[in-house]
């Protein structure tokens, strides 16, 4: 189960500007299954600070196992972005994950100018520098970004994006589909929401390139209700559990 809470902050990519989706005291918590169990939770946060002289957002996200789990395979994972407000980009990188036994803890410090990224590696006290593509992102900050740059109005379904991210030590090119529109029970009542499933590197963690589905509201908030993923280990869902702090209003359908 080697990974589970990291994959469920992995698949998000941007598309077309729009309006800002979310502020300063944004708090969401989700719910993560496990096959039948409730095994996990994550939650994400956006505050206001300032990095390097600019304003910035600065997101964290974490995530833990719960319960029976939390005793035989103890997951802790922490995240954290400094996001430009004007452009979205991520000027710096937190990634501090336990578990079970496989940790990493890894800083990166990205440069927009020279395109240079400095990873800092504190588990293997390293530091290297690397090269990325215009405009990437880091694997925190891709979510956020997708959220201020769909346009609900011009969406087609079946239509195609893509994403520069550093994730690690490397580049990668992300894609991601839209599905179309889909309702979704939830414990608020029923979502109108929209459906994208992201393309993304099978390895370790999922099953094949198609084996993760997401759906975000259609609203101006556009976060996410659900998330599947078909692991290599089983299933994992992750559902809103509570939220507070929205810009918009947040909509459900009376029958």
């Amino acid at each position: 189960m080697k990974l589970i809470i990291s994959a469920f902050f992995l698949f998000f990519g941007p598309l077309v500007q729009s309006q800002s989706a979310f502020q300063e005291g944004e708090w969401l918590s989700f719910k993560i299954k496990y096959g039948w169990f409730n095994t996990s939770k994550a939650t994400l946060e956006v505050n206001s600070t300032q990095y390097q002289g600019q304003d910035v957002y600065h997101i964290i996200g974490k995530g833990r196992t719960v319960g029976v789990l939390d005793v035989f395979f103890k997951v802790r994972d922490h995240y954290e972005t400094f996001v430009t407000k004007d452009q979205g980009l991520p000027l710096k990188f937190i990634r501090d994950i336990s578990e079970g036994g496989y940790k990493k803890n890894k800083e990166l410090f990205f440069n927009h100018t020279t395109h240079n990224v400095k990873v800092v590696d504190h588990k293997h006290s390293t530091e290297e520098t690397f090269q990325f593509k215009p405009n990437t992102q880091d694997m925190l900050s891709a979510f956020y970004k997708l959220r201020n740059t769909i346009d609900i109005k011009h969406l087609k379904k079946g239509q195609e994006f893509n994403l520069n991210m550093f994730f690690d030590d490397e580049n990668y090119d992300f894609k991601t589909k839209y599905l179309g529109q889909e309702i979704i029970d939830t414990k608020y009542g029923k979502v109108e929401c929209l459906k994208f499933r992201p393309y993304v590197m099978a390895e370790r963690v999922f099953e094949e390139s198609e084996s993760l589905t997401f759906w975000v509201t259609a609203d101006q908030n556009k976060i996410p209700i659900k998330i599947e993923a078909q692991l290599a280990v089983g299933s994992l869902t992750a559902e809103l559990n509570e939220f507070k702090g929205l810009k918009h209003p947040f909509k459900v359908i009376v029958d």
